[in-house]
């Protein structure tokens, strides 16, 4: 692929120069006498390989041409700067690098060693765009990995409880969901529909013959059940690269108005996502089959979030669950007998 670079200087005998000894050289090359050239040329076609940029220009000099571009597209933004200069002093070259420049040329410039430069600077660009791709890609792959771990975690996690099949599937969809009209970004998103699928994970620790028991439970057996969160927090803590995980799985039964658990944590006290997840959970709760009934009435689950509000739940993440809920006109959005 040929490399492309835009030379920027107000000395037409610069550019000339720098146009007829780089082009020689089979790159293609732009110039430019402005920095406002530069930044308005930047709104119709694509990041070259390189900017070679003068320093002191009229109306706008490199250096604050430079930090606009820091803040442009971001493949604009991250476009490699060689300030071209006759200065030499320390303060000028201190200031360019500061600003994010990969490197200074002298003016006026030597042929061979302007095109030794730039060939060694695309090369190295070159290297650490393969690189950066190839740990995207890495990373992608572990990405990848760790959801399907996640995801088949989650199955082991509901094969406990002979009623809730696919309920961590479902609530971690509920989650991104109410997230996404929230306004989390994608990311976020995804790392919610994380957290919704380990919700529940504490139950590794808590006694099948528990979870699974027909009637109604003593009181020990709830304090049983009411300890799976801590133990969730616990279990998912240890996963270093993403310590957040722990949020929903230790503080989902946690209640807006402080009388959940198990910390009685109340209000913006529990952590946003757990608040979110509290809600999802409640509805598929609500909305799935058990031994004892069917999912419930979608206006039965309609008046149970509303009820909620404010003191179960998080008002602007029950309203979100509401509108979800008002959309599902087919009643679509519940656990189905037969679903697996």
């Amino acid at each position: 692929m040929i490399p492309q670079i835009i030379v920027v200087d107000d000395d037409p005998i610069i550019l000339k120069r720098a146009w007829n000894t780089l082009t020689d050289t089979g790159v293609k090359v732009v110039v430019l006498k402005s920095g406002k050239a530069l930044l308005e040329y930047t709104k119709d076609n694509p990041a070259p390989d390189l900017i070679l940029m003068d320093i002191n220009m009229p109306d706008m000099d490199g250096f604050e041409v430079i930090k606009e571009l820091k803040k442009s597209e971001e493949t604009w933004k991250d476009t490699p700067v060689i300030f071209l200069t006759a200065n030499e002093d320390e303060d000028t070259e201190t200031k360019g690098l500061s600003l994010g420049a990969m490197d200074f040329i002298r003016k006026p410039f030597v042929p061979s060693v302007l095109v030794l430069r730039v060939k060694h600077a695309v090369e190295l660009i070159r290297l650490q765009r393969d690189l950066e791709s190839m740990v995207d890609e890495k990373t992608r792959e572990n990405e990848n990995l760790f959801l399907h771990v996640v995801e088949s975690l989650a199955d082991a996690i509901d094969a406990k409880d002979n009623y809730t099949k696919g309920h961590s599937g479902r609530v971690a969809v509920y989650s991104k969901e109410i997230a996404g009209r929230y306004g989390y970004d994608e990311k976020r998103q995804e790392k919610i529909f994380m957290m919704g699928l380990l919700h529940d994970v504490g139950k590794i620790g808590v006694p099948d013959e528990v979870i699974n028991k027909p009637g109604r439970l003593t009181d020990e057996e709830f304090e049983r059940i009411k300890k799976h969160p801590e133990i969730g927090g616990r279990i998912l803590s240890n996963i270093k690269e993403m310590p957040e995980l722990s949020a929903g799985a230790k503080w989902h039964h946690e209640r807006f108005d402080g009388k959940g658990y198990p910390q009685g944590l109340s209000g913006d006290d529990i952590p946003e996502e757990a608040r979110i997840i509290a809600v999802a959970d409640a509805y598929d709760a609500m909305t799935s089959n058990r031994s004892y009934r069917g999912s419930l009435p979608q206006e039965k689950v309609r008046g149970e979030i509303e009820k909620g509000k404010g003191n179960q739940f998080d008002p602007k993440f029950a309203d979100i669950m509401l509108a979800m809920i008002d959309d599902d006109k087919d009643y679509l959005m519940r656990d189905k007998p037969g679903d697996e």
